[in-house]
Order: C-alpha cells, then sequence, then structure tokens
C-alpha cells in the first residue's frame, strides 16, 4: 500500500497532518499499520518527537499547532488501535481448546456427572449447524481426557494461556498504546480494548454453548433441563479459566504489561468481568435455588468442579483489580456446600416422614427403601467432598428420647470410629428401618409383617455391601448388626407362621389310657390330620403370593422352613400313618406324602398373582 508522499525535511506536525483523515482525502481510506514498516515507524516517531517537544515546553508555551496535531495523532492512533484488534476476533480455535485438554488432571467429576444423566445429549444450548459436531466432539473428546488422567490435582500445570493473535499484531497495539498511554489516553485505550475483546470473549461463549440467562430466568427452569446444562457449564467453565480466559489475560500482558502500573490487569478485568458474572450466574443461581433431595449429586459436581478450578481463579484473577471475582467464586463455592448440606438435612427429615401408609402387596422391598439405598450409594461416592463438607453429626440422642416418631440412636459408639458423613449415613438407615418398621404395622398378617421387614433389611445389607465405599464407611460392625436384624425377622416370620402347623404334628392329646402302640385316639388323629392340611394349604395358598425378590433370601428361606416341617412330618406321618390307613377314606386324612410337602414349599414366596395360583393348584 502506497503512502501519502512525504519528505525527510517534513515536521512531525507535517506527517500527523498527512494522515488525518478528516482532511487528507488520500489517507481516509488507508491505514497506517497496512502500511509498510518504514511508514509506521515514520509515523511513530514522528508522534514520539511531537510529545517529547510538547513534554519539554510549559502548557502556557505548547503550541496551538503541536497541541492540534498530538489530538490528531492520538485519535488516529486510537482507530488503528481498533482496526488492528477488529482485525484478529476470531474466536479461540478448536485445536486450541482440544490441546489444552491433556493439562486437566481432575478424574473423577465427569464420570459422576455422566452417570446421573437423565440424556446423554443436550438440546439446550444453541449451536452454529456448521460448528455444532466438531465442537461438541472437542468438549467430548476433553471429558474423556479428564477421566483417564490422574486424579491428583495440580492447578498450575492445568492453565493454558494461548495467542490470540500473531505476534507482529501484538507488537504494533504494544506500540500504539504505549503512546497513548504516555499521551494521557489511557481511558480511551482501555475502552477500545475492551469493547473489541469482549465481543470475541461473547463469541467464544456462543460456542461452548455459555447462555446469557439471569439468576431468575435459570431458577425458572425444570430441574431436568438445568441438569442438562450442568454438564455442559462444567465443561465450559474449565474451557473458559484455564485457556479463554487465560489466554485474554496473556494477551493484555503482551500489550499493556509495564506501561503504567496495573494497566493490563486493569484492561484484562474490563474485558472479562461482564462474562464471567454471566459464566458464575448459572452457579450462584443453582447454589440458592429451592433444595430438594434430587439435586443433590449435580450441586456436588458443581462444586467439585468450582474447587478444583478455585486455584486456577485465584491464579487467572490474582490482581487487585479482579478481586471481586475471586470473592464471587469463593462465595458460591461456599453456598453449593451449604446447600449440600441442606439437602442432606432435609433428605433425613423426607426419608423418616414419608408418609405412605398403603401396604406393599406380598410384603416385597419397599419403594422407599430402594429409593434411599440408591441415593445413598450415590452419597458414598462422592464422600471425598462430603467428607470435607459435613461436619455436624445428625440430630439425634437425648433430645429425642421423649419423642416417639422419631428413634433415638446414641453414637456415641461409632466416634472415633467411622466419619461424620458416616454417621449421617447410618442415621439415614435407622430412620429408614424405623418407617419401614412403622410401615409393616399395617399388614393383618404378623406373618408378612416380619417377611416385609426381612426382605427391606437384607435389601439394605446387600447394597451396603455391594458398595466397596459405602462399605468401608459404615464400618462392618454395624454391617454385622444389620444382618442381625433381618434374620432376626427371619426367625420372627419362622415362629409367626410355622409354630401352628408345627403344633398340629405333636404327640399330646393323641393317646388314651394303655400301651403306647394300642392307646390312639384315631378321632383325635384324624382331626390332627385335618387341622394341618387345612392350616398348610392355607399357608401355601397364601404364601405364595408373597414375595422375596432375592434368590438366595427365598432359597434360604425355604430351606430353612424345609428342616422344620419335613422332618417332623415325616416323623408323624411315620407314626401314625398306619392308624390312619386302617380306617375309612385315609385320601381324606393323608392328603400329603412327604415328597408332596417338599414340592409345596417350592412354591413359597414367588409373588404368584392369586388367579395364577389357583390356577396352579387346580392342574
Amino acid at each position: 500500500m502506497e503512502s501519502p508522499e512525504t519528505t525527510t525535511s517534513e515536521s512531525p506536525e507535517e506527517i500527523i497532518f498527512s494522515w488525518d483523515s478528516s482532511a487528507a482525502v488520500d489517507s481516509r481510506d488507508k491505514m497506517i499499520f497496512e502500511a509498510d514498516r518504514c511508514e509506521i515507524d515514520r509515523y511513530l516517531n514522528a508522534v514520539d518527537d511531537l510529545q517529547r517537544s510538547t513534554d519539554s515546553m510549559d502548557i502556557s508555551a505548547t503550541s496551538s499547532a503541536a497541541s492540534s496535531a498530538l489530538q490528531i495523532a492520538m485519535a488516529r492512533l486510537e482507530d488503528e488501535f481498533r482496526n488492528i484488534l477488529l482485525s484478529h476476533t476470531s474466536p479461540i480455535d478448536d485445536d486450541s481448546l482440544a490441546d489444552s485438554t491433556h493439562l486437566w488432571t481432575h478424574s473423577s467429576i465427569s464420570s459422576r456427572s455422566d452417570s446421573l444423566e437423565f440424556s446423554s445429549h443436550s438440546h439446550e444450548f444453541e449451536f452454529k449447524e456448521e460448528m455444532e459436531n466438531s465442537f461438541v466432539k472437542q468438549l467430548e473428546h476433553s471429558d474423556s481426557c479428564i477421566s483417564s488422567a490422574s486424579s491428583c490435582y495440580k492447578s498450575d500445570s492445568s492453565i493454558r494461556g494461548v495467542d490470540l493473535i500473531p505476534s507482529d499484531a501484538a507488537y504494533d497495539l504494544r506500540c500504539i498504546a504505549e503512546r497513548m498511554i504516555a499521551a494521557g489516553f489511557l481511558r480511551e485505550c482501555i475502552q477500545v480494548y475492551a469493547s473489541v475483546r469482549k465481543s470475541v470473549v461473547d463469541a467464544s461463549f456462543g460456542r461452548l454453548g455459555i447462555e446469557k440467562l439471569g439468576i431468575g430466568d435459570i431458577q425458572r427452569l425444570e430441574w431436568e433441563t438445568v441438569e442438562r446444562k450442568i454438564r455442559r457449564w462444567i465443561r465450559a467453565t474449565r474451557i473458559c479459566v484455564r485457556v479463554l480466559f487465560a489466554s485474554e489475560k496473556k494477551l493484555c500482558e503482551q500489550i499493556f504489561e509495564g506501561l503504567e502500573d496495573d494497566t493490563d490487569d486493569t484492561c484484562f478485568t474490563e474485558t472479562v468481568k461482564g462474562p464471567v458474572i454471566q459464566l458464575f450466574n448459572f452457579a450462584d443461581a443453582i447454589s440458592i435455588s429451592k433444595r430438594s433431595p434430587e439435586k443433590l449429586f449435580k450441586i456436588l459436581d458443581l462444586h467439585d468442579a468450582l474447587s478444583d478450578l478455585l486455584p486456577d481463579i485465584q491464579i487467572v484473577f490474582e490482581s487487585k483489580s479482579s478481586e471481586s471475582i475471586r470473592v464471587q467464586a469463593a462465595e458460591i463455592l461456599s453456598r453449593l456446600a451449604e446447600a449440600a448440606r441442606g439437602i442432606l438435612s432435609e433428605f433425613e427429615n423426607a426419608v423418616l416422614r414419608e408418609p405412605s401408609e398403603v401396604p406393599i402387596p406380598g410384603g416385597t422391598i419397599h419403594p422407599l427403601t430402594r429409593y434411599v439405598m440408591n441415593y445413598i450409594s450415590l452419597i458414598s461416592d462422592y464422600k471425598h467432598t462430603l467428607i470435607e463438607l459435613i461436619v455436624s453429626k445428625p440430630s439425634t440422642g437425648s433430645r429425642y428420647s421423649s419423642d416417639l416418631n422419631v428413634p433415638d440412636m446414641d453414637f456415641s459408639e461409632f466416634e472415633g470410629r467411622v466419619s461424620t458423613l458416616a454417621l449421617h449415613l447410618i442415621w439415614i438407615m435407622v430412620i429408614l428401618q424405623f418407617n419401614l418398621d412403622g410401615k409393616s404395622k399395617y399388614y393383618k398378617d404378623v406373618s408378612l409383617t416380619h417377611l416385609f421387614m426381612m426382605n427391606n433389611v437384607h435389601y439394605i445389607v446387600q447394597k451396603t455391601k455391594g458398595s466397596p465405599e459405602l462399605r468401608e464407611m459404615i464400618g462392618d460392625d454395624y454391617l454385622r448388626r444389620l444382618t442381625g436384624k433381618f434374620r432376626f425377622s427371619a426367625t420372627n416370620y419362622q415362629r409367626a407362621t410355622w409354630v401352628r402347623v408345627l403344633h398340629c404334628l405333636r404327640d399330646e392329646g393323641l393317646h388314651v389310657s394303655g400301651s403306647f402302640s394300642s392307646g390312639v385316639s384315631k378321632s383325635s388323629l384324624r382331626e390332627r390330620f385335618k387341622s394341618f392340611n387345612v392350616i398348610f394349604e392355607e399357608v401355601h395358598r397364601t404364601q405364595a403370593t408373597w414375595l422375596i425378590p432375592d434368590t438366595q433370601l427365598r432359597e434360604e428361606l425355604r430351606i430353612s422352613i424345609s428342616d422344620l416341617l419335613i422332618p417332623a412330618y415325616r416323623s408323624f406321618l411315620g407314626r401314625f400313618r398306619s392308624h390312619i390307613e386302617s380306617g375309612r377314606h385315609p385320601e381324606n386324612y393323608i392328603k400329603y406324602s412327604v415328597e408332596d410337602l417338599e414340592n409345596e414349599v417350592l412354591d413359597f414366596f414367588e409373588g404368584y398373582p392369586v388367579s395364577q395360583h389357583l390356577r396352579r393348584r387346580s392342574q
């Protein structure tokens, strides 16, 4: 590009006026920094000469021509500054984002968050169609890198500032900024810079799927929608802090560092403060939203993500002008922690007060038991976070001693052996069993009451055993106590059901005066067999419709029943069969062989519908 004609004898004012777009037609559509380097240096030297001459003279002695020329030069440099910035406004490229992911070293958040997702895809963020596939793949690649990396977090190695503009452009911008600041145009320089670079940050936000939503907008969203956004927010925030904001800070330092006290920090803060607030508003809205149990794990995901990012935030926003950003991040983290503690407390109360009174058919596992134990298992997956957050013991002990609606349990025996979080999990199990015990009373059959408690406590034990983290937390002592409780319920079931059945097979009341062999009352014996048949048929008809869903437990209880029933019946039948068979219609009294009973027991606890069971009996 050709520059306006000049001569070597031109004064600084003449050089500056020659590029005055308001006066020189030739300069109106031309940019100095698009000319050759000699012309750029010539203009900058003219500005330097003019600045030195004005600095060396008193204000009263400064010529109007020099003052006017300096004003024109600053206006021109401002335009040049803006033009160079606008020429390099492409959002940070996908390759830079992808290359940065190998430095992310936290491994647990994404895998836990993914396991709780209702959907693996989010349709809540608007991507430009041509960018969506490649950019989302980069994010997915980022998350996989995080999951496979070391769990040891080192914030100083995770920040990666990339070059946002070419080095020659950064040099030109610094040359301009140096002269504008020297001439007292610092504010104008910062305003131009911040307005242009903020638009670039906004464009990057759009590509990351970060929406412009206020706290109120977020709180009005359905929770399932928020869940999908949380996963995307965590990934986007890592990129923003560790790459995008770090790169913007690096660019500010390249241009402004050392030119004026804290100018680079001020400029950086002016550029990103609005986007940072927009970014943090999302987590802030979640932290102060209405609490409910299903929100706990996503809140913990947010807490973990922000906690891991906090050292990086403190580094990227280390300056005094960015103090409000550091404070905001720390406050949001604190509110997320408080929200998690509050939800856990409210969950405990909800388990205790769960009001359903309709008995579960067949005495099987109550939905509340499944829900609570699955919830507890997930809590144990977050133990490293929650152990730090949960520092107060459950609200139990003497103050509940007179409250019949709350179990009273002394946790002093666990002190020093388990964590405070483990105490809360044990307490949740205690109040769950307390609630279940109340629900068991709605069964009219006492045997089913015990079977119901056996099923549910056994499920608690199995879920605990199936989670290494949960088992380690609550300890084997309490697990043995739970095992003893469901076995106690099984024993109570056997007593409630089979004592009356076995009562029919006793010898008492069958003998009359005389020798043992000839002193059997046949009428009493017939009544005894008839009573056994009626009672056993009733038990069989009823308990074949009951359900023990755990195959091993079902088989163990059947074996236990057989061990009680079959030897007693075999012995009774062996002693008294001949007395019945010697009379009329023995088939009316001896309806079961030993083998028949063994087969009948196999029907127990299968959960057959009544109609199906009747059809089986009639076949």
